[in-house]
Protein backbone atom coordinates (compact mmCIF):
# COMPACT_ATOMS: atom_id res chain seq x y z
CA UNK A 1 0.00 0.00 0.00
CA UNK A 2 1.13 3.27 -1.14
CA UNK A 3 1.56 6.24 1.60
CA UNK A 4 -0.30 9.19 1.35
CA UNK A 5 1.68 12.03 -0.83
CA UNK A 6 4.23 9.67 -2.11
CA UNK A 7 7.41 8.24 -0.09
CA UNK A 8 9.67 11.95 -1.04
CA UNK A 9 6.61 14.11 1.42
CA UNK A 10 7.22 11.40 3.91
CA UNK A 11 11.25 11.47 3.69
CA UNK A 12 11.04 15.30 3.82
CA UNK A 13 8.77 15.32 6.82
CA UNK A 14 10.42 13.22 8.82
CA UNK A 15 13.83 14.71 7.87
CA UNK A 16 12.33 17.87 8.77
CA UNK A 17 10.90 16.89 12.19
CA UNK A 18 14.01 15.68 13.54
CA UNK A 19 16.05 18.95 12.35
CA UNK A 20 13.03 20.67 13.79
CA UNK A 21 13.55 19.02 17.18
CA UNK A 22 16.92 19.58 17.44
CA UNK A 23 16.35 23.32 16.79
CA UNK A 24 14.11 23.46 19.29
CA UNK A 25 16.01 20.95 22.08
CA UNK A 26 19.26 23.06 21.59
CA UNK A 27 17.98 26.54 20.63
CA UNK A 28 18.78 27.97 23.76
CA UNK A 29 22.62 27.05 23.25
CA UNK A 30 22.87 27.72 19.77
CA UNK A 31 22.00 31.59 20.59
CA UNK A 32 24.97 31.37 23.35
CA UNK A 33 27.40 30.64 20.35
CA UNK A 34 29.53 33.27 18.96
CA UNK A 35 31.35 34.17 15.79
CA UNK A 36 34.16 35.76 15.78
CA UNK A 37 36.10 37.89 13.16
CA UNK A 38 38.07 35.40 12.02
CA UNK A 39 35.02 32.69 12.28
CA UNK A 40 33.27 35.25 9.59
CA UNK A 41 36.37 35.14 7.28
CA UNK A 42 36.34 31.40 7.56
CA UNK A 43 32.43 31.70 5.95
CA UNK A 44 33.60 33.83 3.50
CA UNK A 45 35.98 31.32 2.58
CA UNK A 46 33.41 28.57 2.87
CA UNK A 47 31.51 29.86 0.21
CA UNK A 48 34.26 30.70 -1.98
CA UNK A 49 35.69 27.03 -1.77
CA UNK A 50 31.71 25.98 -2.16
CA UNK A 51 31.26 28.19 -5.47
CA UNK A 52 34.31 26.54 -6.84
CA UNK A 53 33.24 23.10 -6.35
CA UNK A 54 30.13 23.69 -8.89
CA UNK A 55 32.72 24.89 -11.30
CA UNK A 56 34.48 21.50 -10.96
CA UNK A 57 31.11 19.79 -11.33
CA UNK A 58 30.22 21.72 -14.14
CA UNK A 59 33.75 20.58 -15.87
CA UNK A 60 33.24 17.03 -14.92
CA UNK A 61 29.85 17.15 -16.88
CA UNK A 62 32.14 18.17 -19.67
CA UNK A 63 34.60 15.33 -19.11
CA UNK A 64 31.51 13.06 -18.56
CA UNK A 65 30.24 14.36 -21.94
CA UNK A 66 34.17 13.39 -23.43
CA UNK A 67 33.85 10.11 -22.08
CA UNK A 68 30.89 9.79 -24.01
CA UNK A 69 32.85 10.60 -27.27
CA UNK A 70 31.02 14.11 -27.39
CA UNK A 71 32.76 17.03 -27.75
CA UNK A 72 31.85 20.28 -25.26
CA UNK A 73 32.35 23.87 -25.77
CA UNK A 74 33.63 24.48 -22.04
CA UNK A 75 32.81 28.28 -21.25
CA UNK A 76 28.94 27.79 -22.36
CA UNK A 77 28.71 24.26 -20.68
CA UNK A 78 30.20 25.75 -17.27
CA UNK A 79 27.43 28.74 -17.64
CA UNK A 80 24.45 26.11 -18.18
CA UNK A 81 25.46 23.72 -15.43
CA UNK A 82 25.90 27.22 -13.00
CA UNK A 83 22.46 28.97 -14.33
CA UNK A 84 20.66 25.70 -14.05
CA UNK A 85 21.67 24.74 -10.65
CA UNK A 86 19.19 26.76 -8.86
CA UNK A 87 16.24 24.58 -10.15
CA UNK A 88 17.66 21.21 -7.54
CA UNK A 89 15.70 23.23 -5.31
CA UNK A 90 12.10 22.86 -7.55
CA UNK A 91 9.48 20.38 -6.07
CA UNK A 92 10.46 17.16 -8.28
CA UNK A 93 14.46 17.54 -7.21
CA UNK A 94 14.82 16.56 -11.91
CA UNK A 95 14.37 19.71 -13.08
CA UNK A 96 18.20 20.97 -12.99
CA UNK A 97 18.44 17.60 -15.04
CA UNK A 98 15.69 18.59 -17.42
CA UNK A 99 17.13 22.14 -18.16
CA UNK A 100 20.44 20.90 -18.99
CA UNK A 101 18.93 18.44 -21.90
CA UNK A 102 17.56 20.82 -24.21
CA UNK A 103 20.76 22.70 -24.60
CA UNK A 104 22.90 19.56 -24.99
CA UNK A 105 20.41 18.60 -28.22
CA UNK A 106 20.78 21.75 -29.49
CA UNK A 107 22.55 23.34 -32.63
CA UNK A 108 23.72 26.37 -30.85
CA UNK A 109 24.43 24.49 -27.53
CA UNK A 110 27.16 23.63 -25.37
CA UNK A 111 28.30 20.80 -27.54
CA UNK A 112 30.32 21.29 -30.97
CA UNK A 113 27.82 19.04 -32.58
CA UNK A 114 24.12 18.48 -31.01
CA UNK A 115 23.76 15.15 -29.25
CA UNK A 116 20.93 12.78 -29.11
CA UNK A 117 18.52 12.17 -26.78
CA UNK A 118 19.74 9.52 -25.58
CA UNK A 119 23.76 10.50 -25.10
CA UNK A 120 22.61 13.54 -23.23
CA UNK A 121 20.24 12.02 -20.82
CA UNK A 122 23.28 9.55 -20.04
CA UNK A 123 24.98 12.28 -19.42
CA UNK A 124 23.39 13.76 -16.83
CA UNK A 125 22.26 11.06 -15.13
CA UNK A 126 25.74 9.82 -14.79
CA UNK A 127 27.30 12.98 -13.29
CA UNK A 128 25.67 13.10 -10.42
CA UNK A 129 25.66 8.84 -9.99
CA UNK A 130 30.01 9.40 -10.53
CA UNK A 131 29.72 12.24 -7.43
CA UNK A 132 27.30 9.60 -5.11
CA UNK A 133 29.90 6.90 -5.85
CA UNK A 134 33.19 9.07 -5.03
CA UNK A 135 31.59 10.69 -1.83
CA UNK A 136 30.72 7.18 -0.92
CA UNK A 137 34.21 6.17 -1.46
CA UNK A 138 35.83 9.08 0.55
CA UNK A 139 33.78 7.75 3.92
CA UNK A 140 36.33 4.45 4.14
CA UNK A 141 38.92 7.32 4.68
CA UNK A 142 37.61 7.06 8.99
CA UNK A 143 38.75 3.26 8.74
CA UNK A 144 36.49 0.05 8.88
CA UNK A 145 33.68 1.52 11.12
CA UNK A 146 32.36 -1.73 11.65
CA UNK A 147 32.31 -3.12 7.98
CA UNK A 148 30.58 0.51 6.11
CA UNK A 149 33.65 1.17 4.94
CA UNK A 150 33.67 -1.79 2.78
CA UNK A 151 29.81 -1.56 2.02
CA UNK A 152 31.03 2.18 0.39
CA UNK A 153 33.61 0.86 -1.47
CA UNK A 154 31.48 -1.54 -3.30
CA UNK A 155 29.87 1.10 -5.38
CA UNK A 156 32.67 1.20 -7.13
CA UNK A 157 32.47 -1.94 -8.97
CA UNK A 158 29.20 -0.72 -10.31
CA UNK A 159 31.14 1.83 -12.28
CA UNK A 160 32.15 -1.61 -14.74
CA UNK A 161 29.98 -1.01 -17.69
CA UNK A 162 28.97 -4.60 -17.47
CA UNK A 163 27.22 -3.76 -14.05
CA UNK A 164 27.32 0.20 -14.88
CA UNK A 165 25.01 -0.67 -18.64
CA UNK A 166 21.95 -1.87 -16.82
CA UNK A 167 21.99 0.59 -14.16
CA UNK A 168 21.79 3.39 -16.56
CA UNK A 169 18.88 1.48 -18.65
CA UNK A 170 16.88 1.66 -15.27
CA UNK A 171 17.93 5.23 -14.69
CA UNK A 172 17.23 6.57 -18.08
CA UNK A 173 13.45 4.48 -18.57
CA UNK A 174 12.72 5.81 -14.69
CA UNK A 175 13.54 9.62 -15.51
CA UNK A 176 12.44 9.62 -19.08
CA UNK A 177 9.11 8.80 -17.52
CA UNK A 178 9.07 11.71 -14.85
CA UNK A 179 10.61 13.77 -17.70
CA UNK A 180 7.86 12.90 -19.98
CA UNK A 181 10.44 11.88 -23.16
CA UNK A 182 9.63 9.55 -25.53
CA UNK A 183 11.27 6.22 -24.37
CA UNK A 184 11.49 4.82 -28.28
CA UNK A 185 14.33 7.96 -28.36
CA UNK A 186 16.62 6.34 -25.98
CA UNK A 187 19.73 3.91 -26.34
CA UNK A 188 18.55 0.37 -27.28
CA UNK A 189 18.87 -1.97 -23.89
CA UNK A 190 21.45 -4.28 -23.08
CA UNK A 191 24.10 -3.93 -25.44
CA UNK A 192 23.54 -0.69 -27.30
CA UNK A 193 24.30 1.33 -24.13
CA UNK A 194 27.08 -0.57 -23.40
CA UNK A 195 28.73 -0.04 -26.52
CA UNK A 196 28.31 4.00 -25.48
CA UNK A 197 30.24 3.61 -22.66
CA UNK A 198 34.17 3.91 -22.68
CA UNK A 199 35.18 1.40 -20.43
CA UNK A 200 36.15 2.18 -16.53
CA UNK A 201 35.27 5.92 -16.08
CA UNK A 202 38.34 6.72 -14.61
CA UNK A 203 38.71 10.13 -15.36
CA UNK A 204 35.48 11.35 -14.36
CA UNK A 205 35.39 9.91 -11.70
CA UNK A 206 38.63 11.88 -10.63
CA UNK A 207 37.26 15.31 -11.35
CA UNK A 208 34.11 14.11 -9.29
CA UNK A 209 36.13 13.18 -6.10
CA UNK A 210 37.76 16.73 -6.52
CA UNK A 211 34.33 18.14 -6.40
CA UNK A 212 33.20 16.33 -3.25
CA UNK A 213 36.82 17.46 -1.36
CA UNK A 214 35.62 21.01 -2.59
CA UNK A 215 32.50 20.46 -1.08
CA UNK A 216 34.00 19.21 1.59
CA UNK A 217 36.50 22.26 1.96
CA UNK A 218 33.39 24.24 2.47
CA UNK A 219 31.63 22.33 5.22
CA UNK A 220 35.40 22.29 6.70
CA UNK A 221 35.45 26.12 6.78
CA UNK A 222 32.40 25.90 8.47
CA UNK A 223 33.51 23.84 11.36
CA UNK A 224 37.06 25.85 11.43
CA UNK A 225 34.25 28.97 12.25
CA UNK A 226 32.83 27.46 15.15
CA UNK A 227 36.44 26.36 16.71
CA UNK A 228 34.88 22.65 16.62
CA UNK A 229 37.85 20.99 14.67
CA UNK A 230 39.72 19.42 17.63
CA UNK A 231 36.30 17.92 18.77
CA UNK A 232 36.88 14.92 16.00
CA UNK A 233 39.58 14.01 13.84
CA UNK A 234 39.52 15.28 10.05
CA UNK A 235 38.86 12.13 8.68
CA UNK A 236 36.15 11.32 10.67
CA UNK A 237 34.65 14.77 10.11
CA UNK A 238 35.34 14.09 6.00
CA UNK A 239 33.46 10.58 6.06
CA UNK A 240 30.64 11.89 8.21
CA UNK A 241 30.12 14.61 5.43
CA UNK A 242 30.62 12.05 2.97
CA UNK A 243 27.70 9.79 4.27
CA UNK A 244 25.33 12.88 4.54
CA UNK A 245 26.04 14.61 1.29
CA UNK A 246 25.66 11.27 -0.55
CA UNK A 247 22.49 10.27 1.36
CA UNK A 248 20.94 13.48 0.93
CA UNK A 249 21.76 13.28 -3.12
CA UNK A 250 20.14 9.77 -3.65
CA UNK A 251 17.57 9.56 -1.17
CA UNK A 252 14.28 11.22 -2.48
CA UNK A 253 12.79 13.68 -0.40
CA UNK A 254 13.27 17.53 -0.41
CA UNK A 255 14.58 18.84 -3.22
CA UNK A 256 18.00 19.39 -2.85
CA UNK A 257 18.48 17.38 0.02
CA UNK A 258 17.19 20.04 2.36
CA UNK A 259 16.71 18.21 5.68
CA UNK A 260 17.97 15.05 3.86
CA UNK A 261 21.25 15.94 4.51
CA UNK A 262 20.98 17.60 7.73
CA UNK A 263 19.49 15.16 9.41
CA UNK A 264 21.58 12.50 8.28
CA UNK A 265 24.87 14.31 9.56
CA UNK A 266 23.18 14.87 12.90
CA UNK A 267 22.63 11.51 13.31
CA UNK A 268 25.81 10.35 12.27
CA UNK A 269 28.11 13.00 13.98
CA UNK A 270 25.93 13.92 16.88
CA UNK A 271 27.15 11.03 19.64
CA UNK A 272 30.88 12.60 19.16
CA UNK A 273 30.10 15.78 19.30
CA UNK A 274 27.76 18.04 20.90
CA UNK A 275 24.76 18.85 19.03
CA UNK A 276 24.55 22.41 19.52
CA UNK A 277 27.18 23.43 17.96
CA UNK A 278 27.11 20.53 15.53
CA UNK A 279 23.79 22.13 14.50
CA UNK A 280 24.80 25.15 14.10
CA UNK A 281 27.73 24.05 12.06
CA UNK A 282 25.07 22.33 9.41
CA UNK A 283 22.83 25.05 9.16
CA UNK A 284 25.54 27.55 8.44
CA UNK A 285 27.16 25.06 5.98
CA UNK A 286 23.27 24.94 4.30
CA UNK A 287 23.19 28.59 4.24
CA UNK A 288 27.14 29.04 2.88
CA UNK A 289 26.02 26.37 0.48
CA UNK A 290 22.81 27.95 -0.95
CA UNK A 291 24.24 30.87 -1.50
CA UNK A 292 27.02 29.60 -3.59
CA UNK A 293 24.49 28.09 -5.48
CA UNK A 294 22.56 31.38 -5.81
CA UNK A 295 26.29 33.92 -6.71
CA UNK A 296 26.86 30.86 -9.11
CA UNK A 297 23.35 30.87 -10.77
CA UNK A 298 23.52 34.92 -10.57
CA UNK A 299 27.42 34.79 -12.57
CA UNK A 300 25.91 32.59 -15.21
CA UNK A 301 22.72 34.78 -15.97
CA UNK A 302 25.11 37.94 -16.10
CA UNK A 303 27.72 36.64 -18.26
CA UNK A 304 24.84 35.72 -20.54
CA UNK A 305 23.12 38.87 -20.48
CA UNK A 306 26.75 40.84 -21.20
CA UNK A 307 27.08 38.19 -24.36
CA UNK A 308 24.03 39.67 -25.48
CA UNK A 309 24.99 43.02 -24.66
CA UNK A 310 28.24 42.73 -27.01
CA UNK A 311 26.18 40.90 -29.77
Amino acid sequence: MALPGGVSLWITLLSFGFVLAALVGHGRRMLQLSLDPQGWWWLLLAVGFSLLSLVVNALGLGVVLRWLQLRPRWAPLVTLYLDTNLRKFLPGGVWHLAGRLAPLRAADGPLRQPAPLALALLAVLLDPLLAAVAALALVAVAGWQNGLALVCLLPLALLWPRWLAPLLERLERRQARRLKLEPEALTAPGEGLRESLAGYPWLPLLVQLVFVLLRFAGFACCVLAFDLHTSLAWSSWLAGFALAWTIGLVVPGAPGGLGVFEAALLLRLGGAIPEAPLLAIVLSYRLVATLADGLGAGCARLDGWLDRRAT
